[in-house]
Order: structure tokens, then sequence, then C-alpha cells
């Protein structure tokens, strides 16, 4: 009973080495306008807003662990600043992933940070978002953004 209860609730095991969907670089155009501090993204916030940097349509993944991983620091930021990931799946609208347990605030080096989003065997997104949400005016530095896909069994 003990096995089963597992199956149902416990984190589903990798079948296999991530793959890489996509890697980000600076020269890459973001959906929100943003500057560029050397290899980096650079988001001044005014407050709570969402910085919207990636869509990926039709990436072709079911049965896996998305994960959305890269380097943020804070410069002054008066709240704090995170990853968020949506996944949008036809006829059944949108769903999120957000790195709140992994903020930035005040001012920091450069942290590394991930955000993972399950799917399950027949989900299969047709569109994937990557943003920044910072609640809180200062600035927010981004860099090595990449999308991985991990299948699972």
């Amino acid at each position: 009973m003990l096995t089963w209860l597992k199956s149902l609730f416990g984190t589903p095991q990798p079948a296999g080495p991530p793959r890489t969907i996509r890697k980000f670089r600076v020269g890459d155009p973001t959906l929100t306008r943003v500057s560029i501090a050397q290899d980096a993204w650079s988001i001044d916030s005014g407050g709570n807003e969402t910085i919207r940097l990636f869509e990926i349509e039709n990436p072709d993944v079911e049965q896996c662990l998305l994960t959305y991983r890269g380097k943020m620091k804070a410069d002054g930021l008066s709240g704090r600043a995170y990853f968020e990931m949506w996944c949008r799946f036809p006829g059944r609208g949108e769903f999120f992933s957000k790195g709140v347990n992994q903020p930035v605030s005040g001012t920091t080096e450069w942290t590394s940070n991930e955000i993972p989003f399950y799917l399950k065997k027949g989900e299969r997104p047709d569109l994937i978002k990557l943003n920044v949400a910072v609640e809180g005016k200062g600035k927010v530095l981004v860099k090595d953004l990449e999308l991985l896909a991990t299948p699972l069994r």
C-alpha cells in the first residue's frame, strides 16, 4: 500500500538526462523592452510588474520536468524579484510555476535560480512563457537563461 501511495504523491523519477530546449543570449530580442548591461538583461522597475522575456511556441514536450534556469541579481531593489513560467494548454488555459521561494531583494551578487514545471503524459503545452516578476522598485539583472526538459518515467 505504501508503494502505491508513493506512486500517487511522490516526485516523478527522471527517465534520462535533461535536454536543452533553448538557451537565450543577451542579443536575443525580449518581448518586454529591457536594457542590456554587459552580459545581462537589466530591468529598472518602477513598481510591481511582470517582465515578459521569451515565449516558446509548440515546444513539443510532454511527460517531462521543464526547468527554467538562469542567474539573477538585485541592485537596490525595495521588494523582491523571481522567475515565473507559464504553460498554455489548448482547451485548458494557462498554468504557472513561480520561484517565490528563490527571490532576490535589496542588493545581491549573482544567484543561480530555477523553477520546475511537471508535465504528465498527454500534457503538451502549445506555448511556454518565461518571465521575471518584480515586486517593488529598483534594478534586477538576469543572464544565462535556458529552458530544459528532463524526461520522466
